[in-house]
């Protein structure tokens, strides 16, 4: 026999040493973990931070997977009752976009284990699943795995391995350990007590990053600091601003306040129309956290551009200011071209499921049940599908699979469309296929989720380079060439934005610090949407939303 090594183990003997073998494996493989890895003692000292972005690092997404995942989100949507968010059914689709890769999915998943939504409660699961995807490296779950370990969900409580996980995870890109410890160390001085150290500089990196990538909690907190403490009143207007867009309640609600009051962030200007537009919106982040405004300029924009008339109604600018997708012609139904008895309406088709119309007798004068075939009238209102039954050759087969289900009312002679038949090829049957019925419209997974709208797609498509002035006023969506250095982080948000025409486009390096988004005008491609806010009779400019047919 070989000798058996674990951990230094070696020939067990006994039942004694076979216990103690368990023991140690148990040790041995505990101690491979992801979550009991070796880690970097937190350094709240450290001199300097590299920004990395998350997008850089994960793994790829197949459109599969995608639409399991955001089909998730959309039954479980804040826009729902809390009574109507079916967390069984997100947990089913969650578990197949995972099992395909899509990472975001098994978040969520560890998610409702950790707080037993659809599911029994289940925390060690729930660390499982986090660790599956550290060893994908999403930075995302060793910032979990640091909540986790700060909270003692499924592991035992350890604030300094906490402290050390979100490190790691920020020097890996993830956002949200970015902004926790950004704003920790952006303090004016040291104590471990409350957990905040004076390092600025690293602190202000890491927001910056943080807020490179979209995270709307780094552009409230950069945001403060910059009002606060740098005095930078244009810059921190426009980060917090970006926050908005980002769906930062806190920065929405700050900027209420800003504008309510005498405020040198606002130029010590009372602007009371730009405040309640920012609480409403403060409102509607509180109620769905999942909203995201990047079309916040068609409703808000920022002084010195005057606000377009709005008629007081939550939902008319919470719509305008999301973002849009165009709506596609929707493609003709089977049987919606055809003519004559063999049309079928658009948006109804056939199911397959086959039965006699509910207001229709089942049975004959004598008490026999009408059958589903028939030759001389068809026995039930509906779709008769013609097929030679007795099949002797190729040509009956080709003929069959070229046939169309006719409508006929009850009652009504069926032709034996003998004049398309040679003799002895057979006679025509008619089967009876049912009543077409109307599909269940389908909606991009956004748009089920309540987080975006449709717009038609503009009939003269235009796109033009970002160094020019907009030539036209309205949404523009922006994208950049695959090989671009922050391709992947660029189109992680919504990159849409209202601009009026003869203003520049957005540019990320006039918003952004070195080392955040290293975007210039001239990488962007900008394509024209449309949605123009639209002009009265007098010539005021109201928030208008482009109506979409039906």
């Amino acid at each position: 026999m070989k000798p058996f090594h674990l951990c230094d183990i070696s020939r067990p003997r006994a039942a004694l040493a076979a216990l103690l073998i368990l023991f140690i494996l148990t040790a041995c493989t505990m101690n491979d973990l992801p979550r009991n890895m070796n880690l970097k003692a937190f350094n709240p000292h450290r001199a300097d931070f590299p920004c990395v972005h998350e997008a850089s690092k994960l793994p790829l997404i197949t459109n599969e997977s995608e639409i399991l995942f955001q089909q998730g989100m959309a039954v479980t949507s804040n826009e729902l009752w809390p009574n109507q968010r079916d967390y069984k059914k997100a947990a089913q689709l969650w578990e197949q976009a995972a099992a395909k890769g899509q990472w975001k999915a098994a978040m969520n998943l560890a998610g409702l284990y950790e707080h037993g939504l659809g599911m029994q409660r289940d925390t060690e699961r729930a660390v499982l699943i986090v660790e599956g995807l550290m060893k994908q490296g999403v930075p995302a779950a060793f910032d979990k795995m640091g909540t986790y370990h700060q909270s003692g969900i499924g592991v035992k409580p350890d604030i300094d391995r906490a402290y050390g996980f979100w490190q790691l995870a920020a020097d890996m890109g993830s956002p949200a350990a970015q902004t926790h410890l950004g704003y920790k160390l952006d303090a004016a001085y040291d104590d471990a007590q409350m957990g905040v150290w004076g390092n600025s500089k690293v602190g202000i990196k890491m927001l910056e990053c943080a807020f490179a990538q979209g995270y709307g909690e780094a552009a409230y907190k950069l945001g403060q600091t910059l009002n606060l403490a740098d005095k930078n009143y244009a810059r921190a207007l426009a980060v917090l601003h970006e926050g908005v867009k980002f769906g930062s309640k806190d920065a929405a609600s700050y900027l209420f306040a800003s504008f309510d009051e005498v405020d040198p962030l606002t130029a010590n200007v009372i602007d009371r129309a730009r405040a309640e537009r920012y609480s409403t919106l403060a409102a509607a982040l509180e109620l769905n956290p999942d909203l995201r405004f990047p079309n916040l300029d068609k409703v808000l924009p920022l002084p010195p551009a005057s606000l377009p008339f709005w008629d007081g109604k939550r939902e008319t600018l919470i719509d305008a200011a999301k973002a849009v997708i165009l709506k596609q012609p929707t493609p003709a139904t089977p049987g919606a071209n055809r003519t004559g008895r063999a049309h079928i309406p658009q948006g109804h088709v056939l199911t397959g499921n086959i039965a006699p119309p509910p207001d229709e007798n089942a049975y004959d004068n004598h008490g026999r049940p009408w059958g589903l075939k028939a030759r001389q009238h068809a026995h039930f209102t509906g779709y008769w599908l013609p097929q030679i039954d007795v099949i002797r050759g190729d040509w009956q087969l080709d003929w069959n699979a070229a046939q169309v289900p006719w409508n006929f009312k009850r009652g009504e002679p069926l032709p034996n469309l003998a004049e398309q038949i040679p003799p002895g090829c057979g006679a025509v049957s008619w089967h009876y296929k049912g009543l077409p019925v109307q599909q269940a419209a389908s909606s991009h997974p956004y748009v089920a989720q309540g987080i975006a709208r449709y717009v038609p797609a503009p009939e003269a498509p235009r796109s033009c380079s970002g160094t020019v002035l907009c030539p036209q006023t309205g949404i523009w969506s922006a994208r950049l060439k695959k090989e671009h250095a922050h391709y992947a982080v660029f189109h992680e948000s919504w990159r849409q934005a209202y601009v009026e025409q003869g203003q520049p486009f957005p540019v990320p390096t006039t918003l952004h610090e070195a080392g955040g988004l290293n975007v210039a005008a001239r990488d962007i491609r900008w394509r024209w949407i449309g949605d123009a806010n639209q002009a009265d009779v007098s010539g005021h400019v109201h928030v208008t939303s482009t109506p979409i047919d039906s």
